[in-house]
């Protein structure tokens, strides 16, 4: 896509799958919920977390817990909930429980990307503090490494380096409403015309659309499925492999 100079990504089902979210992620904050809630209900470290919840939610560690398995189970997309996630996804990407799986065509293309001069940006439901965890610990996948490695032998590679800003539903907005678009290029002094933001959500790339953004939807192996018509009157790739981005002019 020529005059493309700005990329706006975002992660599950796009450069990530989102099964590592919803079967690795996800059981894993919620195991580890009640030792948290037990040691630190009134440590100064987690109490911002725990007041960010609803006042009747957070009458008791019970409570809490119980709505957090709720809203978890039904995906809800609240900013407090994805915050607290990222709290208690740290402790598992530090000591190697897991790593970040990104799809085979993401971390070269995105090298590619910014050595020709493109910048990138991520705009995630996730907590902006959960984005960075997931880049700082992206699996290596070579010779000696293999997808899906874990574990203290696992290695990984922070590339957060390759990103210039990080958007959540608290600093831009809901990813379904055009306003957020808007608020994220002007932050970053994008240029809609140069700006093209990739995600696996149709109603993600109408929003963009109508904000004046270029927009493609990504298909990957376990996103839902697309319709005919969407598949019809949207643009589509199942790799970023398939987009040629020639970057700013040198």
């Amino acid at each position: 896509m020529e005059g493309v100079q700005h990329i706006l990504l975002d992660i599950e089902g796009t450069i990530c799958p989102i099964s590592f979210v919803k079967e690795t992620l996800f059981p894993y904050a919620i195991e580890a919920l009640p030792h948290v809630l037990a040691t630190k209900w009134d440590n100064p470290t987690f109490q911002p977390y725990r007041d960010a919840f609803p006042e009747d939610v957070r009458a008791s560690p019970e409570k809490l817990r119980a709505h957090v398995e709720d809203l978890t189970k039904r995906d809800i997309k609240v900013a407090y909930l994805k915050n607290l996630q990222g709290y208690l996804w740290e402790d598992g990407y530090r000591s190697s429980a897991y790593s970040t799986p990104l799809f085979p065509d993401v971390a070269l293309q995105l090298r590619k990307w910014k050595a020709n001069g493109v910048e990138i940006a991520i705009y995630s439901s996730g907590s902006v503090f959960a984005q960075k965890l997931l880049f700082q610990h992206v699996q290596v996948v070579g010779q000696h490494a293999s997808p899906g490695a874990t574990g203290p032998g696992a290695q990984v590679e922070d590339m957060t380096g390759l990103v210039s800003g990080w958007f959540d539903t608290t600093n831009a907005g809901l990813k379904t409403e055009a306003a957020s678009y808007s608020t994220i290029v002007e932050a970053l002094k994008w240029p809609l015309a140069t700006t093209l933001f990739l995600s696996d959500s149709v109603r993600e790339i109408d929003a963009a659309t109508e904000a004046g953004l270029n927009a493609i939807l990504v298909d990957r192996p376990g996103n839902a499925p697309v319709s005919e018509a969407d598949n019809h009157r949207l643009g589509l790739v199942h790799s970023l492999n398939e987009l040629y981005i020639t970057g700013a002019s040198h």
